[in-house]
């Protein structure tokens, strides 16, 4: 789809890479962009329309599809990160987990799809993880076990949106220089260059976008054995 000129929803858009998005979006032309987050007031970007919403809340999901019924491109970015683990982490963590990631995506996908219907069929953007494929531990257990949820709940998506001509398409990247990863130590990329390639794959009509080099070596793994991912099992 054509970016310029669209109406475009981005959520989790008040910092980090959801904030990046919304920027590049009006970079690119969008005639409009809602910034949605939990609190809009938050929201410090000139140029956007701030939008109030918390997508593990189905009233104000319901809310927001009401009030933003133009929408033709909708960035589902929002997430969580509690570093819980399967056996030490509370299960209310891992719901937390789930429900942000596969449920909230979830929620916002059934109240847009017949708003990007009505539009012409538009596009959607679901920000995974290289952590959709694997888990590098204990304390991205959670995490990891909600963005595989997430992929297979955007695998779904593209068949039965395929009808109504909407492109769904999976952003996999590995840790961004975000506060969500403020903890990590190692490489990060720059949100400014994931926000850029994930737009120019919507643009170009692609299924999938790998935005690093890293993302791209596990990809290419994952037809091989096990121990090739996780070399600590070979033992």
């Amino acid at each position: 789809m054509d970016i310029k000129g669209s109406v475009a929803l981005v959520t989790g858009a008040n910092r980090g890479l959801g904030r990046q998005f919304a920027a590049a979006l009006l970079d690119r032309g969008a005639a409009k962009v809602y910034a949605a987050a939990r609190k809009p007031e938050s929201v410090d970007l000139p140029g956007v329309v701030p939008l109030a919403l918390d997508i593990t809340d189905p009233a104000a999901v319901r809310a927001a599809a009401e009030q933003a019924g133009d929408v033709q491109l909708l960035v589902n970015n929002a997430g969580v990160s509690t570093g819980s683990s399967f056996l030490g982490g509370t299960l209310e963590a891992l719901h937390l987990e789930m429900e942000t990631h596969y449920f909230g995506t979830l929620a916002m996908a059934r109240a847009f799809a017949p708003v990007l219907a009505r539009n012409g069929g538009g596009a959607i953007l679901n920000v995974l993880s290289i952590l959709s494929w694997f888990t590098t531990g204990p304390r991205a257990a959670g995490y990891s076990a909600a963005k595989a949820a997430e992929l297979q709940l955007t695998n779904g998506l593209r068949l039965e949106l395929q009808d109504q001509g909407t492109l769904v398409t999976a952003l996999h990247v590995g840790y961004m220089d975000t506060d969500m990863a403020a903890r990590v130590e190692g490489p990060k990329v720059d949100p400014a260059d994931v926000a850029a390639q994930a737009l120019d794959g919507i643009e170009q009509g692609r299924l999938e976008v790998l935005a690093d080099e890293v993302t791209r070596q596990l990809r290419a793994k994952l037809s091989g054995d096990l121990t090739g991912i996780y070399p600590q099992l070979a033992s």
